[in-house]
């Protein structure tokens, strides 16, 4: 019964789990306590709503409603305003992110929230519009037949050139369409959601290859060979081999992980710190904040172009507070796949296909992506991505709609159009939950 009530009812019980959507698998997770008769249970969610179609969020709110009329406790992380809505508390951190963060800028009712000024109070009303003139397609990309999964035999022709949309409830086969169908020889990049492989020594200066033009700035600057500036290579701290921390592994609990006393969590041998470069050493440059860096080797003595290109990326994908050397094993889904973006925007590929840019994103980051979007479109770039966000589909120039409904009751394009039209015809889930989103 939970399964059908929460919108799962297509699922096939011999289904691989690692078949399933991210959305598909969080709501499978949340059924096995949703049968329990426990009561007095704090149940914290991590964004419950992401991979979720409009019309699944109305469903998974009236489930958090009952775990909390049972007599529990339900704290949720989240950041969309159909959920915020629902909530009897709201505790909004911030006011920034990363250094800029940590406290807390407001708590209590919904209503207070709208009028305290807080950049969530700002923006939980904002609504993007649809766009009055759409781009026109400069060419397509023609998938024939395409039967991943759940697909029935589609044909589609995706326009290139344009921003365009592929949207339906979440099941519907969207990512089968997308990834599974594209013929190889396309010359797509894509950016999905599987985390960015890397143990805790990577960071985004290593991922992003920063690390590179800094260590030969470095080198250069003080005529030295760049392997010092490498905490991984000769200029590694020998006590904690360059990890800036040990750890003791206890045999019946789980390690404990100290900071290492030789190099003080820095890294790098002591004489590898002497060398500086625009007066600061090869460990201050890690610990700086991507925007920090993007002015540091932006101008003066410490100008390195390739260094600051990069940096550029990282501050247009909305991650300028991370900094340079934050183990990549810390950072949220939504980081990560924004990094990876940040990474491929140097790339040569044409089409770009990005799947749920907006996961963990605030609504005021939605802004900067939609922006980042368009650039990359009137660069000569086409971008086609896997959406739910409304904002997304409103902005978009073209919007192919997979549906009906999820499993075997999807796989079929339910429409294919402008986001204008969509509203306008409110034939399906979508254009219904669009038309109200825009206000139509």
């Amino acid at each position: 019964d939970s399964f059908v009530e929460i919108g799962l009812g297509y699922l096939a019980l011999d289904r691989p789990a690692g078949t399933l959507s991210g959305g598909e698998a969080q709501r499978v997770k949340m059924i096995r306590h949703l049968g329990s008769s426990l009561t007095d249970v704090t149940y914290v969610f991590d964004e419950p709503t992401a991979g979720l179609h409009p019309h699944d969020i109305q469903r998974m709110n009236e489930l958090l409603l009952r775990l909390r009329d049972k007599g529990n406790t339900v704290l949720v992380v989240e950041h969309k305003p159909e959920t915020i809505a629902i909530a009897d508390h709201v505790v909004d951190l911030g006011p920034g992110a990363g250094t800029g963060g940590g406290t807390i800028s407001y708590q209590g009712t919904l209503e207070g929230l709208r009028s305290s000024g807080t950049v969530t109070g700002r923006h939980l009303d904002d609504r993007a519009s649809v766009k009055d003139a759409v781009r026109e397609p400069t060419g397509v990309l023609a998938i024939r037949g395409a039967t991943a999964n759940n697909l029935r035999k589609v044909d589609v022709d995706l326009p290139l050139g344009v921003l365009a949309v592929v949207t339906g409830v979440a099941g519907s086969g969207k990512s089968s369409l997308v990834h599974g169908s594209i013929p190889a020889d396309a010359g797509v990049i894509s950016v999905d959601q599987t985390p960015i492989r890397g143990s805790r020594r990577s960071n985004p200066a290593t991922y992003t290859g920063l690390l590179d033009p800094i260590r030969k700035a470095f080198a250069k600057a003080n005529g030295v060979k760049p392997a010092l500036f490498s905490a991984n290579s000769e200029g590694a701290c020998p006590t904690c081999n360059g990890a800036g921390v040990t750890y003791t592994d206890l045999a019946m609990m789980a390690g404990v992980a100290t900071t290492c006393e030789e190099c003080e969590g820095r890294r790098f041998m002591a004489s590898v710190l002497e060398y500086k470069l625009g007066g600061r050493d090869i460990s201050e440059v890690l610990a700086m904040s991507v925007t920090e860096a993007e002015e540091y080797f932006g101008a003066g003595e410490a100008r390195t172009p390739a260094a600051h290109r990069i940096l550029e990326r990282l501050v247009d994908v909305g991650l300028g507070y991370l900094t340079l050397g934050q183990p990549l094993t810390t950072l949220s889904g939504g980081e990560r796949q924004r990094l990876k973006l940040a990474t491929h925007m140097g790339d040569k590929g044409g089409v770009y296909v990005l799947d749920e840019p907006t996961t963990g994103l605030h609504l005021a980051d939605v802004e900067q992506l939609l922006g980042l979007l368009d650039r990359l479109v009137d660069s000569g770039k086409s971008v086609i991505v896997v959406e739910h966000h409304q904002a997304v589909m409103a902005h978009a120039d073209w919007i192919v709609d997979l549906g009906p409904g999820a499993g075997h009751d999807g796989g079929q394009i339910v429409f294919e159009g402008t986001p204008a039209d969509l509203v306008a015809a409110r034939s399906t889930l979508t254009g219904e939950h669009l038309a109200r989103y825009v206000g139509a």
